[in-house]
């Protein structure tokens, strides 16, 4: 049975060991096989064993990963770019601290998403417990006493159901658009999905330009690192990006190049960076460090990211706390203002 596909964390470790390894000096055959020995029995062991023997028959690292569709494209089209240069070693690492961040920004956007979610749950918990329990036993109650609680307290409780039952609906309905775009971004349809938030979600737009800028910086600091032509470098890099808008950029920054511009007037131009981060690209260049800008961009930008996660949540729990808040004081008020006002004419 085939294993499931490695998560970043995973990915990032995998990198990280066949850094190592060539760095050591050992055959990149004798490096797949102890890797494969030492996953002997673990959920990927197969994947593994794939692998090295894949590997031991091209001798390439990136035809032993295109061979098996659970490791990314993006990770076997830098294998092969870090196999032309003749600088895998460097370009494994860089793949190491790219999955990191990578695994980083998934663990806070699972962190980000499970609060909302659970108080979400709450929220439909507590108001259908008062609509179906709480509120009927106090309609008992009041009928029992055989006293009306005339127009004002009809309309009172009418007022506090209907606020609980639409408020159900809208948070029952928001739930199931997260969970839906949370099984879909896990499928072929990432992509679809991806430009739909692009289009319709504006702080999610923000987050996901900032992840991309964040590939593009990381991608063109490991392909300079290596040594390619900066052409060489902006005219692969869109083939190892997911973000369309993102390639499309990279690709008129390329275009740009070719016909004369500079390559920080040209990216000054595509607004990929901000401009402090266009201004150190300038500096970069001029002290013939671009890769090493490259990599404190990218950092940078994941670290925004982050950030703007961040700042969604900040906005997310209070709304819905409030929200709660609103609704349960509605429903006890529609019921408890009646009560009031029987208990007042009885005395």
């Amino acid at each position: 049975m085939r294993s499931k596909e490695m998560g970043s964390r995973e990915l990032s470790v995998f990198a990280e060991q066949t850094a190592v390894i060539l760095e050591a000096g050992l055959p990149l055959g004798d490096g797949m096989e102890t890797l494969a020995e030492a996953a002997a029995g673990e959920s990927h062991a197969e994947q593994y064993e794939q692998l090295s023997r894949k590997v031991n028959e091209s001798g390439s690292l990136s035809e032993a990963l295109r061979e098996d569709p659970r490791w990314p494209a993006y990770m076997t089209e830098m294998a092969d770019i870090g196999e032309r240069a003749g600088q895998l070693p460097r370009v494994m690492r860089g793949l190491s601290r790219y999955y990191a961040r990578e695994d980083r920004v998934k663990r806070t956007i699972a962190a980000a998403v499970t609060y909302p979610l659970s108080l979400g749950v709450m929220l439909v918990v507590i108001v259908l417990i008062m609509l179906l329990r709480v509120l009927p036993v106090f309609r008992r109650v009041l009928a029992s006493m055989g006293t009306g609680v005339g127009a004002s307290g009809t309309a009172m409780i009418r007022l506090g159901t209907g606020l609980g039952w639409l408020v159900l609906v809208l948070v029952a309905v928001t739930l199931l658009a997260v969970l839906t775009i949370s099984v879909l971004l896990r499928t072929k349809g990432h992509d679809k999905t991806v430009a739909f938030l692009i289009r319709h979600v504006p702080p999610v737009q923000r987050v996901l330009f900032r992840l991309s800028a964040s590939r593009v910086a990381d991608v063109l600091s490991m392909m300079l690192g290596s040594g390619f032509p900066l052409e060489e470098a902006l005219s692969v890099t869109p083939d190892v990006l997911s973000d369309r808008e993102a390639a499309e950029k990279v690709r008129g920054i390329h275009e740009r190049l070719i016909a004369g511009d500079s390559f920080a007037d040209a990216l000054e131009q595509a607004q990929l960076f901000d401009g402090l981060q266009s201004r150190m690209v300038r500096v970069g260049i001029a002290a013939g460090r671009e890769d090493i800008v490259m990599a404190e961009i990218a950092e940078q930008t994941q670290e925004e990211a982050e950030e703007s996660i961040s700042y969604l949540v900040s906005i997310i729990e209070p709304t819905l706390i409030a929200l709660l808040s609103v609704v349960i004081g509605a429903i006890l008020l529609s019921v408890m203002l009646p009560m009031a006002g029987i208990l007042t004419a009885m005395m």
